[in-house]
């Protein structure tokens, strides 16, 4: 059967499980295994007929979840926008429910040597999948200012946008940011000398941090992809649980949710209200923060919310999943 769990305690564990309504017979996905917390709370509910797939694009994680010795796990290194894929690899059609804790993790903020954290230094990666795509430091390194400003601005809500990527621009001008130490020490002296009002407990480097970490690992893209997937495969009453860090994310999956809480009219066709066509999914839950406690012992956990919906009997081709997409549009992140 599945390993002990791990000292480390997954943010909203009970309330995220619980909000899946686990079936013993049922077929679930965990779309961010991280190191298993909640993977494990689903196999300790599940059957002998039952069955979890987990994703992560992290390698680490990958190589933790070969630990859970049980017939009825897998692991799959992809990242959570091939959700459709490698349930098709896997031959599975649909499941009763779909979980993603969005986001970086524990483990991958407390390690230097990837990059995440402006606390240790480090060199200056921040991606998730280290084997794929371009690091932070190599994309500061060619970014012009302009972009550089529109990053933090935009994926980090940085007032201060502007004078962060001049100093950056600069401070690359006399030698290669490559270091978290580097670029945490740029922003801060950058904010130190307009002597800027930051939240209580909140490192002046935070929103800089967080902005590049989306960019070089696509978040916003990988959620807006995932969730027309994840919603297309659910069974009729399977759960969707998400868990988001950052009002980005959680602005997005909000949207998402919503859009397909509406009904899908038909194009050009005149409906009564009494033949107004069933929604694709029901929001099942409303959204939910940490408890006090729980923020005690977890500070990570103190800005996440967990949002999940159910998937409604209506009949719908996937395609209808990939309109609700593009009635929302790319943008649905931005305030």
């Amino acid at each position: 059967m599945s390993a002990p769990a791990p000292a480390h305690r997954p943010v909203l564990l009970e309330e995220a499980v619980s909000a899946l309504a686990v079936r013993a017979d049922g077929v679930y996905v965990d779309a961010t295994f991280g190191r298993g917390g909640h993977s494990r709370a689903i196999l300790a509910a599940l059957g002998p007929a039952g069955r979890l797939l987990a994703l992560d694009r992290d390698p680490e994680a990958v190589a933790a979840a070969r630990s859970i010795a049980d017939r009825r796990f897998s692991i799959a290194h992809a990242a959570f926008s091939e959700l459709g894929r490698v349930l098709d690899a896997q031959g599975i059609g649909e499941v009763q429910g779909v979980l993603a804790d969005l986001g970086v993790s524990s483990p991958q903020l407390a390690d230097a040597a990837r990059g995440f954290s402006f606390r240790a230094d480090g060199a200056l990666d921040m991606r998730m999948d280290p084997s794929r795509g371009e690091s932070a430091a190599d994309w500061l390194a060619t970014a012009t200012e302009q972009q550089i400003r529109e990053v933090i601005g935009g994926y980090g809500e940085e007032r201060f946008a502007k004078q962060i990527a001049k100093a950056i621009a600069d401070a690359r001008a006399r030698e290669p940011i490559r270091r978290t130490e580097q670029l945490a020490a740029v922003v801060a002296a950058t904010l130190r000398k307009r002597q800027a009002r930051r939240e209580v407990g909140q490192d002046p480097a935070t929103r800089t941090f967080q902005a590049l970490r989306i960019l070089v690992n696509r978040e916003l893209e990988e959620v807006a992809l995932m969730l027309p997937q994840a919603a297309a495969r659910l069974a009729p009453g399977g759960r969707l649980a998400l868990i988001s860090f950052h009002s980005l994310e959680d602005r997005l999956v909000k949207r998402i949710l919503r859009a397909g809480s509406a009904p899908t009219l038909p194009a050009d066709l005149p409906i009564r209200a009494s033949e107004m066509p069933q929604p694709l999914l029901r929001i099942s839950a409303k959204a939910q923060r940490a408890s006090a406690a729980e923020v005690a012992l977890n500070p990570r956990a103190r800005s996440a919310t967990l949002r999940a919906a159910e998937r409604t009997g209506t009949a719908a081709e996937p395609a209808a999943f990939e309109r609700l997409m593009n009635r929302i549009g790319p943008d649905a992140w931005r305030s």
